[in-house]
């Protein structure tokens, strides 16, 4: 999964998602929205991990690699948590 190139359809879809919690922010507070944005991805994640594996024996394999797609996604995660951080801070810098 590492090989996902981030163009243009990359970022609509994620902008798409991102555009879904914004409507909804009026209803809920900003922590709540962000927890269930947090646990979606990670149910996604998850089936999407199960659906590679389809085979009869998918249960064995999944167990076989489990740890390593959690570190992987875990490491992905907080890559993408900094970068966009950093993208944050870089504004403040800029307005200041």
């Amino acid at each position: 999964m590492s090989d996902i190139a981030r163009d243009k359809q990359f970022y609509e879809l994620a902008d798409a998602h991102i555009a879904l919690a914004n409507t909804r922010m009026g209803e809920v507070k900003l922590a709540k929205m962000s927890a269930a944005l947090l646990f979606a991805a990670a149910r996604f994640n998850a089936f999407a991990i199960s659906a590679i594996s389809a085979s009869a024996e998918s249960k064995a394999q999944m167990l076989l690699e489990k740890e390593a797609a959690i570190a992987y996604f875990m490491q992905e995660y907080e890559k993408n948590l900094r970068e966009n951080i950093d993208e944050h801070l870089a504004r403040y810098s800029e307005n200041a």
